[in-house]
């Protein structure tokens, strides 16, 4: 297009010639997101990794006492489980660092539960 052409031109002009060039570039990424085969790639799942209990502390993971009942319960497997589900966690690790986090009545209970079992037995437990 020659300067004299393009002097020519009115706004409207230029606006529907962008318009239309936006339109074409849209269709075009459109068509190419259609034929791109996604199920031939495979999924990258994340990967657990080996985690420290201070990494684990740094995420600030909640004590349970034993005391607020069933809704304290259930809010302390919500963010503990949370926690490992941001961090991809091992499972070999997930008993231990969660019940480090009991205190009080509910730190009684797990050592009446790991007594006769064992604590090695006991963090196998999934």
């Amino acid at each position: 297009m020659s300067t004299s052409e393009a002097s020519t031109m009115t706004q409207a002009a230029i606006r529907k010639l962008v318009a239309d060039s936006v339109t074409t570039a849209l269709e075009a990424q459109t068509a190419n997101m259609a034929n791109t085969d996604n199920t031939t790639r495979p999924r990258e799942d994340p990967v657990a990794r080996q985690c420290s209990y201070k990494e684990f502390m740094s995420c600030q993971p909640i004590n349970f006492k034993g005391m607020k009942g069933t809704i304290g319960l259930i809010r302390w497997f919500e963010r503990t489980k949370s926690v490992f589900s941001h961090s991809s966690y091992t499972e070999d690790h997930k008993v231990m660092f969660a019940t480090s986090n009991l205190t009080e009545e509910a730190l009684s209970w797990w050592n009446s539960f790991v007594q006769p079992i064992g604590i090695e037995e006991a963090y196998k437990i999934t």
